[in-house]
């Protein structure tokens, strides 16, 4: 008898599984196991790590691009601008553009979980100490000459008088760098940034001296004046010259 039990055990989990089996039409899937389609995906987690990790580094901790989980970054833009720099991507840079519309491969509504995923997940209320930061966006006439000394004051202690590197900072006159960031990408990096890397934001380059709106301004000015009309891929001749004379 102790023989025949196990035998019959088998028989009615064998049973079970045939009868779930006969429970789904012939041919047809089971419930759940569809795919879900590229443009119906919603999860924030999915969308951030297929298309925006590979730049922006894994939980917008930052990589080739600075960090989306800086809450520095996300008290000083506003959801819009962000909103738009996703659909649009920017022009001359290395940002493309994810909008169905504009090219890309993202739904309306991919973005906009994307967008409000950032802020959501990565902001902080009371980041700024309740201190007014530097306007996310340009608003005064630059002026690049004023901007050498500006960055003499508060840079150049990391990045070399020139711009060409120091013992704590990398090269940020370097032709492909400036070749692949906008104007108010250094902008944002100059105000936020780069806390991944240890580059610390406007208040913190010169103790009990944050930078002011129109230092900013003119800093930015001057880098982009370093920035090669033609750049090389990835060098041009100067910038190859440039980068051998640095190493001597």
């Amino acid at each position: 008898m102790s023989r025949i039990i196990p035998y019959l055990s088998a028989f009615a989990v064998l049973s079970l599984v045939l009868l779930s089996a006969c429970s789904t039409p012939n041919g047809q899937p089971q419930k759940g196991s569809e795919p879900v389609a590229p443009n119906q995906v919603v999860d924030f987690g999915t969308l951030y790590a297929e298309n925006c990790a590979g730049c922006h580094g894994a939980e917008g901790r930052g990589g080739a691009s600075i960090s989306l989980a800086n809450p520095v970054y996300l008290a000083i833009v506003d959801e819009n601008s962000v909103h738009k720099v996703v659909a649009n991507g920017i022009n001359g840079t290395s940002m493309p553009a994810f909008a169905q519309s504009a090219g890309g491969l993202l739904t309306e509504q991919q973005i906009n979980v994307i967008t409000s995923g950032m802020f959501s997940r990565w902001g902080r209320k009371g980041i700024l100490d309740g201190k007014n930061p530097p306007s996310y966006a340009a608003k005064t006439t630059a002026d690049a000459a004023r901007g050498e000394i500006v960055f003499g004051t508060y840079c150049a202690s990391c990045h070399g008088s020139q711009g060409r590197g120091g013992a704590k900072g990398s090269a940020v006159i370097d032709g492909s760098f400036l070749a692949l960031v906008s104007d108010q990408g250094l902008r944002s990096i100059v105000i936020t940034g780069r806390p991944e890397l240890g580059a610390p934001d406007w208040r913190g380059n010169v103790a009990g001296k944050p930078m002011s709106d129109q230092e900013i301004t003119d800093v930015v000015a001057w880098l982009a004046s370093r920035r090669e009309q033609s750049p090389g891929q990835p060098y041009s001749a100067s910038n190859h010259a440039q980068h051998l004379e640095n190493q001597k």
